[in-house]
């Protein structure tokens, strides 16, 4: 029997659970066979149409979509009116960064480009037996719909998905695969259907992230995008801010600057669809969603929100204690009130949801564990406070009740999530960057599978947020808090289960992330993994050095001094046990975990003091600026620190060298420091 802390995303695409990947030794889809169900079989495979293939989305979709498709023979049909500026030629350069001349140039080769009148079809678009449709044409319902109608009574059946960013499926009356910019990166579609798709689990197949989201307006993502945007707006109008310094504000306070990104995307496009989701919005649910007099001037105009930057002013101001508070309500106090709709009309996966404000609408932290980690009665006070400043808006769409459950598993179970089967068990890591929600969900997690046995199959990690860095800048002691805090959490893969298992299943592991699964007894990748590079609070000064013989202790060095990433296969021995295609790590997982007959050994760990760790720094490259050069001094000096004394001893070592580095010239200076300075001092 299996059971889990809460239902995994993977479930809401009919895909099962994520230790059925590892107890079967495969995917739960497979491609070919999906291609196949979608496109017809090989040797007669049908086309993808994209409609409105210039446009911002539909060429970025042309790309993505036709690099992944190219290899199974499906051509890409890329339908526009004939004199639009052409997006598609715009979006060759990154075709070309990303794959390389060659393999964009073969991409390339098997988009065919017609113009049309939007009337009628090209009579040649049926040589390519079209099976697929993604529509991208501007956002106007009945345009839309006679769209629709064109295409299926020209090639009946054929599969309709829109791009639409507010037009549930209940008007459109064809599926939704919503995209979330930038277009030709971002693998997010937020997918409305009454059952998971052949075509939304090939989405999944081919490395895309479908999210199912129900059939309400403007979904979930347009909700927080465009509704963040109104109350930016709003607040401008009540203190004549420029919309520059609003997103100043609005990065500090919850990470996104809504006025920026309408001009990225496109002001003439961007703000009209804002409008556009708001003004349904409001027609369904009342004011709270009422485009403002100045939003509604830019839907007409069409103008940037930014000036030219010599226009900016040299002088700038900071808001007073009163002011910060008044921003606050202003901002979150909607942006609360958003959520418990959404909430309450069960619009996707509480996860779901959580990842969507981070990964499409940019948010720090999504606003499900904004909200969790200020309480219901809380933000539930913030709302009511709002509503004094904008009574109308408590006329409709406030589900305080919405907030009750806040203590379930689906609300504190964001970030991660755990199954078992009675004997293994399985935590899984959905979010990118370590920060402290997933430190403290990861410790939830370890708590409820403690003695079932563990690891972790993950994405992509990048390491830690650095915004939780942010008070240890300032203050040695807050650093020394954290990678004492974080490491505890890491060492309890080591201590608190019988087998231990570390699996990247992704593109990379990095930073903070790759020093929790070091932690793990046994650390499985890819063969296409990239690890690292780590600089070290979480106990990568010492932790690795114990887990290996003294012959691997100069690669080490290496990889930590030099701050390069490396491939899986050439990290075997001296950082991972195992690397090879995915079916073979899945096994060598599986077999480990479960004490099968091709597991792997187990490591010997040297929890004493280590001698000669770094007596002989192997050459290193020039550091190259003087920052990297303080890094690497600081690094060293934590490896000979934290290694010259027992494990016992050893976290508090590193912790302490950790947090003392964080306040640095140095620090200040880097990466982190950068991001502090343009995120919180302004």
């Amino acid at each position: 029997m299996k059971n889990a802390m809460r239902p995994s995303t993977l479930s809401t695409l009919g895909l099962g659970n994520v230790i059925d990947i590892f107890a079967n030794g495969k995917l739960p889809t497979n491609t070919g066979e999906l291609v196949d169900k979608v496109f017809g079989p090989a040797g007669k495979r049908g086309a993808l149409v994209v409609s409105g293939a210039n446009g911002i989305v539909g060429a970025g979709k042309v790309m993505q979509l036709g690099s992944r498709l190219e290899p199974f023979g499906i051509p890409i049909v890329a339908l526009d009116f004939p004199g639009v500026p052409d997006g598609i030629g715009q979006q060759y350069p990154g075709l070309v960064r990303a794959f390389g001349s060659d393999s964009a140039a073969k991409v390339m080769s098997n988009v065919v480009q017609f113009s049309y009148d939007g009337k009628s079809l090209p009579a040649r678009l049926s040589d390519f037996n079209p099976r697929f449709l993604l529509e991208a044409i501007p956002e106007i319902l009945e345009i839309k719909k006679a769209h629709f109608d064109l295409f299926t009574k020209t090639f009946p059946g054929i599969e309709i998905r829109s791009v639409t960013s507010g037009f549930p499926q209940s008007q459109l009356g064809v599926g939704i695969a919503h995209p979330a910019f930038p277009h030709e990166i971002n693998k997010i579609y937020e997918i409305v259907e009454n059952e998971p798709s052949s075509v939304t689990q090939l989405l999944w197949a081919l490395g895309l992230i479908p999210m199912m989201v129900s059939d309400d307006w403007a979904f979930v993502l347009d909700v927080f995008f465009c509704g963040l945007t109104l109350a930016a707006s709003r607040y401008h109008e009540t203190s004549n801010m420029p919309y520059w310094k609003i997103d100043k504000f609005v990065r500090r306070l919850i990470g996104p600057n809504p006025f920026r990104a309408h001009d990225a995307i496109g002001a003439a496009g961007a703000n009209f669809l804002t409008w556009s989701c708001l003004h349904h919005l409001s027609k369904h649910y009342g004011d709270l969603f009422t485009p403002s007099t100045v939003l509604e001037e830019k839907m007409t105009s069409g103008q940037n929100w930014y000036p030219l930057n010599h226009f900016r002013p040299l002088v700038d101001w900071a808001l007073s204690d009163e002011e910060n508070q008044d921003f606050e309500v202003r901002l979150l106090g909607p942006m609360f009130q958003m959520t418990s709709l959404m909430v309450h009309e069960k619009r996707s996966h509480m996860a779901t949801m959580n990842a969507i404000g981070e990964l499409c609408a940019q948010f720090t932290r999504g606003l499900p564990a904004v909200i969790r980690a200020r309480g219901a009665d809380a933000s539930r006070q913030l709302v009511e406070q709002y509503h004094q400043l904008h009574p109308e808006a408590a006329g409709g769409a406030w589900h305080p009740e919405a907030f009750d459950a806040i203590g379930s598993p689906e609300w504190q179970q964001l970030y991660v999530n755990a199954e078992h089967d009675g004997t293994v068990g399985v935590i899984s890591i959905g979010r990118e960057a370590y920060n402290s929600d997933v430190n403290v969900e990861m410790n939830r997690a370890i708590n409820w599978l403690k003695a079932e046995g563990d690891f972790h199959l993950t994405t992509q990690l990048t390491g830690a947020d650095t915004g939780d860095f942010f008070p240890a800048l300032e203050d040695a002691e807050m650093g020394v808090a954290i990678a004492k805090g974080w490491s505890e959490t890491a060492r309890r893969l080591h201590s608190e289960f019988a087998v231990s298992v570390g699996f990247v299943n992704g593109k990379r592991a990095l930073g903070g992330m790759l020093e929790l699964l070091m932690h793990c007894h046994h650390l499985v990748a890819v063969d296409d993994a990239s690890l690292g590079p780590v600089v070290p609070g979480m106990e990568g000064c010492h932790w690795p050095f114990r887990r290996v013989a003294k012959e691997h202790w100069p690669r080490l060095l290496s990889f930590l001094l030099e701050g390069r990433a490396v491939r899986a296969p050439k990290a075997l021995d001296w950082l991972v046990d195992f690397a090879g295609p995915l079916e073979e790590a899945l096994a060598a997982a599986w077999n480990t975990a479960t004490g099968g007959d091709f597991g792997l050994p187990a490591r010997e760990f040297a929890d004493g003091a280590l001698s000669g760790v770094a007596d002989t720094v192997p050459p290193l490259d020039p550091a190259g600026d003087p920052g990297m050069e303080a890094g690497r001094v600081a690094i060293l000096a934590n490896i000979k620190g934290s290694t010259s004394v027992p494990l016992a001893e050893a976290l508090d070592v590193q912790a302490r060298h950790s947090g003392n580095f964080m306040t640095t010239k140095a620090c200040l200076s880097g990466v982190i420091g950068g991001m502090y300075k343009k995120t919180v001092k302004i």
